[in-house]
């Protein structure tokens, strides 16, 4: 199996790499090889090739069924790559991937967590919505008619909204058997109105899977005070974003936060959290996200057609080994802890058995 590898910019490169290292080990353990096919990305692609993603990355991904994808920040880039759709984006639009899957739950008690007993899964529409940068053909979804008025264009099809919400109803089916729509039909009636009637028909092949609406700024109150309540949230693109960043906070650090972005046909694992350019090279970030990204998009692949079930026995091995870790009081100084980058590392490895 050949994976494909972009390694980010700031942390990017040191979590990546712990999350290959713990992956290639517990692929091994269920007998399954990987080869990793690092691709030029980010800052060190404009130095080489004068453009953060070259078209060598597209070509040879398009030959790959997933790929990890360090975090980056064009923020950092020269002046012409600022302001524009960020090369992770350019990937995401390129693939068509439309379903953002982000996971938030207390792993350990060990670490401190506001809600502890949180365990959610927000599935995110990820191609339209609110985003100006993925709602238009041509251009941004975001304009200014004079320099004193600033204009945005959401976006929702119905096809879209559909989509979506099946990956969310199948999603549920495996879990609680509970999904709650985000919606804000009080204010926005016929765009988050559209979402949520379309999730409602989507609703209706899934007899099993109970089903409600709710306003997203109440959602997000209950989030925090009623955690239980919820199993698995679909949303739009922005009320999705807003979401699992809050999940991730609630549920111990962003720093554990893991998602991938999918399609029918390709995954990629990417870390909920930025590039940390403030901590780059220091050997103290957290590689949790990324490392639990990287199973999750190791249990992807394991349902896909044609798909094998031991990468979904490797992915089970990867969250056991990180959850007896951070039980075992070791961390970075970001969740409290005083372990390296490597140390952390390490000390998962040392626990694949």
């Amino acid at each position: 199996m050949t994976l494909g590898v972009l390694p980010g910019d700031g942390i990017g490169p040191e979590i990546v790499a712990s999350a290959t290292r713990v992956a290639e080990r517990a692929l091994d353990r269920v007998s399954v090889g990987v080869a990793w096919r690092e691709l030029p990305f980010g800052l060190t692609a404009i130095t080489e090739f004068g453009t953060p993603l070259p078209q060598r990355t597209l070509t040879e991904l398009d030959g790959l069924p997933g790929w990890i994808l360090g975090p980056h920040d064009n923020a950092g880039y020269p002046e012409q790559f600022r302001g524009t759709l960020s090369p992770g984006g350019a990937i995401r639009k390129h693939y068509n991937l439309f379903a953002n899957i982000r996971p938030a739950r207390a792993l350990s008690a060990a670490v401190t967590a506001v809600c502890p007993d949180l365990d959610v899964v927000i599935v995110r529409e990820n191609t339209e919505g609110f985003y100006a940068d993925r709602n238009m053909y041509d251009g941004s979804g975001e304009f200014m008619p004079t320099p004193d008025v600033a204009l945005a264009v959401a976006v929702f099809t119905r096809a879209a909204c559909e989509r979506i919400a099946h990956q969310a109803f199948r999603l549920a089916l495996g879990r609680r058997k509970s999904v709650t729509i985000a919606h804000k039909t009080n204010v926005l009636a016929k765009t988050t109105g559209l979402f949520r009637d379309a999730c409602l028909t989507v609703a209706e092949h899934y007899p099993e899977v109970k089903v409600h609406g709710e306003h997203i700024d109440a959602l997000a109150a209950r989030l925090v005070s009623h955690p239980r309540t919820f199993d698995v949230i679909v949303a739009e693109n922005m009320f999705g974003d807003i979401l699992s960043d809050l999940a991730g906070q609630l549920s111990g650090s962003l720093g554990m936060a893991p998602s991938i972005n999918a399609s029918n046909t390709h995954a990629m694992a990417q870390a909920a959290h930025g590039s940390a350019p403030d901590i780059a090279g220091r050997d103290i970030a957290n590689p949790v996200a990324m490392i639990l990204s990287t199973a999750m998009l190791l249990r992807w692949l394991s349902g896909q057609d044609g798909g094998t079930p031991a990468l979904g026995a490797a992915a089970d091995l990867i969250e056991d080994a990180v959850r007896r870790t951070l039980d075992a009081g070791v961390g970075t100084p970001d969740i409290g802890g005083s372990a390296s980058t490597s140390s952390f590392t390490e000390q998962v490895l040392s626990l694949l058995p």
